[in-house]
């Protein structure tokens, strides 16, 4: 029973195929004079057939969109490099500031505790923590009771030991002189 089902099917499936392929219409208005099948069988649908040749033809785009996101990463390639330039500049300086309290502070620090000549001493120290691609000025003066460091460093354009911005950043540091 099973088995004369599958044959009747399978034969009722081959007639349609013949029948769906004998059929031919014409091709959308505009192409050569071709004829194309009306439809086209699907194997595991058999029973269905769909058109081969859609109702109505697709339009057609005038214009691609491929490559548009290359185009606007070359525009945008300008400006993100400029403003990671601009936060370098920025964190360099920052940097500098950090650089000139820094020796302020150790050349203080060393000019007072030292004995003998105090100013040698802290425009040494001063001068001994501030990294050789940074320009710098160290002064320092007794005031008194006081012993007053200072540290003007130039900072530099994007990458130190190049060139230099005409910014010139202070650091101050004083001290109580010690006594001997």
């Amino acid at each position: 029973m099973n088995t004369a089902r599958r044959a009747a099917r399978a034969r009722d499936l081959d007639t349609a195929s013949r029948a769906v392929e004998a059929r031919e219409v014409d091709k959308p208005p505009g192409t050569a004079g071709a004829r194309v099948p009306a439809a086209v069988r699907v194997p595991a649908l058999a029973h269905q057939v769909r058109p081969a040749v859609p109702a109505r033809p697709q339009a057609v785009r005038p214009r691609d969109d491929r490559g548009q996101s290359v185009i606007e990463f070359t525009g945008m390639v300008p400006i993100i490099l400029v403003t990671l330039a601009v936060l370098w500049q920025s964190a360099l300086v920052g940097y500098t500031f950090v650089l000139a309290g820094n020796a302020a502070d150790k050349a203080v620090r060393a000019g007072t505790v030292a004995e003998g000549d105090r100013v040698a001493a802290c425009e040494a120290a001063g001068r001994q923590d501030v990294p050789g691609s940074w320009t710098s000025v160290i002064t320092c003066r007794p005031d008194g009771d006081l012993l007053t460091a200072e540290a003007r460093l130039d900072v530099p354009l994007l990458f130190p030991g190049g060139f230099n911005l005409p910014i010139r950043v202070p650091g101050q540091a004083a001290a109580a002189l010690e006594r001997d």
